[in-house]
């Protein structure tokens, strides 16, 4: 029987013998098999490409442990950094790039991304730094992975709900971080539900993880929760913002100060001047729609995201 290589195969085996590096051969190699037409004429070519590609994993992580590959740290920028970890294919690019000016590479084969990608998401009056992440996969892990994960402020799980063989991808992404001492992702991102069927599965889905994750069902195609997911994205970094007003003149609603959850008004006075911080009295306290007299409160009072501060010193 004929291959009938199509001219994606027949790019991407170029690709393969132009190839100057391992990460580069690598791709091809997973751009060579993904495009290859599957039937029993090239199940020969398929055997003989996952031979090569097992085996260029391999060296490539050897080469990595033997000369101490460098990990690529994303310098943190925004209110906090978030980096989304998942399976292959599960759409953690489309997503970077329907929430953010950042354009990753998008494509229908696997390992597609191969270095962090950062893109800044507007949420309100703040940014947050997204970090699309290579995958986590029995097949294949880049060895300095773990170090950018563990340098963010946060991480979320992408899933692809209708692909059946993600359910097996979470549970070796769990145990890969608990391998890694790295706390598990504080959101499950359910991507695709747009597609036929794709309601029943994130339901099932999120049933299956309940009490494990808080589940968010979304379309970076449609848009479809994008809005929701850009708030739950700020909240898993347990910051709140707090605006500052002058005695006698409006809130300044524009710039808040972004702080921890579990800040004091103290913690606000710092971040605003330390004089602040080393004469404050007290504080009072006004809400957006409040009383325009506002609340006094002392140096320990806990602020609360869009709280407004007056400060006396």
């Amino acid at each position: 029987m004929p291959a009938n290589l199509g001219p994606e195969y027949l790019a991407a085996e170029r690709e393969f013998r132009s190839a100057s590096n391992p990460a580069e051969r690598i791709a091809a190699l997973e751009k060579m098999l993904a495009t290859l037409p599957k039937h029993k004429g090239t199940e020969k070519m398929q055997a003989d490409i996952r031979r090569r590609l097992s085996q260029a994993r391999k060296e490539s992580q050897k080469k990595g442990a033997s000369h101490s590959q460098p990990f690529y740290l994303v310098p943190r920028e925004g209110a906090g950094q978030v980096v989304l970890v998942g399976p292959p294919n599960a759409g953690k690019s489309s997503l970077v790039r329907a929430l953010t000016h950042a354009r990753p590479e998008v494509a229908e084969y696997p390992f597609t991304t191969r270095l962090p990608v950062p893109g800044m998401m507007n949420f309100e009056d703040v940014q947050v730094q997204l970090v699309d992440l290579p995958p986590v996969a029995a097949g294949f892990v880049e060895p300095w992975l773990p170090q950018v994960i563990r340098s963010a402020n946060a991480s979320a799980l992408v899933v692809d709900v209708n692909d059946v063989e993600d359910l097996e991808e979470i549970e070796f992404i769990e145990n890969s971080l608990r391998e890694w001492h790295l706390p598990a992702p504080a959101l499950l991102i359910g991507n695709q539900i747009d597609r036929p069927g794709g309601e029943g599965d994130f339901t099932a889905l999120a049933d299956l993880y309940r009490g494990s994750y808080p589940a968010l069902p979304v379309s970076a195609v449609t848009g479809r929760g994008l809005e929701l997911l850009r708030h739950a994205l700020f909240d898993i970094l347990a910051l709140v913002r707090v605006y500052t007003k002058a005695p006698g003149h409006k809130a300044q609603l524009e710039s808040p100060y972004v702080l921890t959850r579990g800040a004091t008004v103290l913690d606000a006075a710092r971040r605003v001047h330390k004089d602040f911080a080393e004469h404050l009295r007290f504080a009072r306290l006004f809400g957006r729609e409040g009383s325009p007299e506002g609340l006094m409160v002392d140096r320990r009072h806990t602020v609360h995201d869009g709280d407004i501060l007056e400060f006396h010193i």
